[in-house]
């Protein structure tokens, strides 16, 4: 695929399929992810692949768990509001099938660094590398944090050291919907020239 259509068309797929995922395409993915520059060459990442189900299960569990605790309240108002309802049944389908995704990666950094050091923000590159090279093979993917509220317990699943935190969890798998380009802002909104605030047309 041309690359440019590989960045326009990544978006979130959090409705994925139970399909295995072969090895072979997991290599693949992680290959490109550690291909993301680093300051210092440091490439301070590792990567979990957890495809056992009793291990997703219970992260699932835990994820479930974060995600009812920081969006339930707001479920009916995030429901009923079109802009966000799409979204909202998007994420929360996700929560409610984490288990059912054929592997779960999760980003790492070691050393002690933390995610808003220089080191942390390194792995987010790779994870941008992950994805896309996923999007090219026909995988969904999407970053998700919310298993960071039980951090200590995935860390004790699955021996993750101490002075390892985990950045990120990617569902990996084969998606059910169909790839295409999310509504964004247009770059003229966003993009200043010189000086904040000073626009430019195209």
């Amino acid at each position: 695929m041309d690359v440019f259509e590989v960045i326009n068309t990544t978006r979130a797929m959090r409705r994925l399929k139970p399909d295995p995922v072969p090895d072979e395409l997991v290599w693949k993915v992680l290959d490109a992810a550690i291909r993301a520059p680093s300051g210092g060459n440091r490439q301070p990442w590792n990567f979990i692949v957890v495809p056992d189900e009793a291990a997703k299960k219970k992260i699932a569990e835990w994820y479930l768990e974060a995600w009812n605790a920081s969006y339930g309240p707001a479920r009916d108002a995030m429901a009923a509001n079109p802009d966000s309802a799409r979204m909202f049944g998007s994420a929360d389908h996700l929560a409610n099938h984490l288990a059912e995704v054929p592997v779960l990666i999760i980003a790492a950094i070691r050393g002690g660094d933390t995610g808003t050091s220089p080191a942390g923000s390194y792995v987010y590159p790779a994870v941008q590398n992950l994805m896309l090279a996923a999007r090219a093979l026909g995988l969904g993917t999407t970053l998700t944090t919310l298993h960071r509220a039980h951090e200590s317990d995935v860390k004790e699943l699955l021996g993750i050291p101490e002075n390892v935190q985990t950045l990120a969890l990617i569902p990996l798998g084969w998606p059910k919907g169909k790839f295409g380009m999310g509504v964004r802002r247009p770059v003229e909104e966003v993009t200043y020239w010189e000086k904040w605030g000073e626009t430019q047309t195209r």
